[in-house]
């Protein structure tokens, strides 16, 4: 079986296990095979090179190499030292890395302004990008399409807020008219029933349900009646009572004052007579047309 054959292979040699192998009697997957160790190589040829590299004496303009401690801390006025550093602690690591380039910078700077080196960019320095301008196009679309789509969506979402308004108002009607409507069939009921006899319910119906119309009417009457109303109005009157308006009174009777002889017996210019038109539709003549044009531009 199987497992007898693993507990076999597991109780061999290496030798034996090597011996197996080479037969192929094992199984693929337990065992890998090592590759041979690289051996050691001791160049000293081209460490000889290196350390002839490193032994030119060259300018230190050519090298730019500073090799200092860290600055001194402002706050113990003590140069920290690498015993003092905490490995461990990422924030004195990293903080003694920052000082060391700071004495670096310190040290090298005025060097190089003595060497007349420029240290600083100009103002119309030209340093290509490195991304290309398609790349950057690309970039622009999609951050156009993101914009676009955001404001598609706080459309959408003001859209729906208005619909959603919109129904609750809707709803807010309904249930008020079916209020109403069930107010007044309980009225109706009671008046029929002898339970009351007002029927305040049908002028309550007719003012609800012209509601809008009677708001509008008294909008408009605010203001006051157009010129051709105050025209008819004064021509015609405003109402009521229009029989036996002219009728004679005791006091018209006796007033006198207003009456003139000539004209009751047609004696005036141009009534009577010979081509004369005379009588009562001399005393009715209506003005022409352009007369009355003119009265009511200016009652306007």
């Amino acid at each position: 079986s199987d497992s007898g054959s693993d507990s076999e292979d597991s109780s061999l040699s290496d030798s034996e296990l090597q011996e197996a192998f080479a037969k192929g009697a094992l199984k693929p997957g337990l065992n890998v095979v090592l590759e041979e160790r690289p051996k050691r190589r001791n160049d000293t040829d081209g460490l000889k090179q290196c350390l002839a590299e490193f032994r030119q004496q060259l300018t230190w303009v050519e090298r730019l190499d500073v090799t200092l401690g860290p600055v001194a801390d402002p706050v113990s006025q003590s140069d920290s030292t690498s015993d003092a550093i905490d490995p461990e602690n990422d924030f004195q690591r990293e903080m003694s890395f920052y000082r060391q380039a700071q004495a670096a910078v310190l040290d090298a700077l005025p060097r190089l302004r003595k060497l007349q080196v420029p240290t600083r960019r100009p103002d119309d320095y030209f340093a290509e990008m490195a991304k290309s301008d398609q790349q950057m196009q690309k970039i622009r679309q999609k951050l156009k399409s993101k914009q676009e789509a955001m404001e598609r969506s706080e459309k959408a979402k003001q859209l729906r807020a208005m619909r959603k308004y919109g129904k609750k108002v809707q709803v807010e009607i309904l249930q008020r008219r079916q209020k109403e409507k069930k107010n007044m069939l309980n009225a109706v009921k009671k008046y029929q029933k002898g339970l009351s006899d007002k029927l305040d319910f049908l002028d309550e119906d007719q003012t609800s349900s012209q509601g809008n119309k009677k708001g509008n009417a008294s909008q408009r009457t605010k203001k006051g009646p157009n010129a051709k109303r105050r025209y008819k109005n004064q021509k015609f009157g405003f109402g009521g009572k229009k029989k036996g308006s002219k009728w004679n009174t005791k006091e018209s009777f006796n007033d006198v004052s207003s009456f003139q002889s000539k004209v009751a017996h047609n004696k005036g210019p141009g009534k009577g007579g010979r081509g004369g038109k005379g009588g009562k539709k001399a005393l009715n003549k209506r003005p022409g047309k352009r007369a009355r044009q003119k009265m009511k531009n200016r009652a306007r």
